[in-house]
């Protein structure tokens, strides 16, 4: 290990590669509440998180994993589930006074039509304002689950209805 006064050790996050604290500080520096989209092989997680100095607040957040309460038994982690995530996050965070936000990707390449953008679908349909492009949403037959199975987009829909109500 290199040793000096020129050397200088790196964050901690920073060197396991798990923040790119540039662009965290533009998104925070934007002094809009951060929309959350973190994605693993089985689950994602959507939150509103707001910057304070003392620690970041969570004003809204959704799993996949609670979409089972609502009567969704397929997989958890492709994109019809990551929509209804992010819709039932949205409509969390409305409730909770949220009206616009940027979205965090946290280290996800920003690839067309991903799950991390389905979330995102489902937080503008919610009706939390976000800045992006039109071209990177994927389509609405992908949303529905078309392209996996015939039974998914009617169970689509059951649940969409029931996170529209709540």
């Amino acid at each position: 290990m290199a040793t000096g006064p020129r050397y200088h050790v790196q964050f901690r996050r920073r060197r396991q590669g798990r923040t790119d604290y540039r662009m965290r500080k533009r998104l925070v520096s934007s002094g809009l509440p951060r929309a959350v989209v973190r994605c693993t092989s089985k689950n994602i997680t959507v939150q509103f998180i707001d910057f304070k100095p003392q620690g970041d607040i969570v004003l809204a957040a959704a799993t996949t994993k609670e979409l089972g309460k609502l009567g969704w038994n397929h997989a958890t982690g492709n994109l019809p589930s990551a929509y209804l995530a992010g819709f039932m996050a949205g409509k969390r965070a409305t409730k909770a006074g949220v009206g616009k936000a940027v979205l965090d990707m946290g280290l996800k390449p920003p690839m067309k039509g991903t799950k991390v953008f389905a979330a995102l679908k489902g937080m503008l349909d919610a009706g939390v304002e976000i800045p992006h492009g039109e071209d990177v949403l994927p389509s609405e037959e992908r949303i529905s689950g078309a392209h996996i199975g015939e039974d998914i987009p009617k169970m689509f829909e059951t649940v969409s209805n029931k996170i529209k109500e709540a």
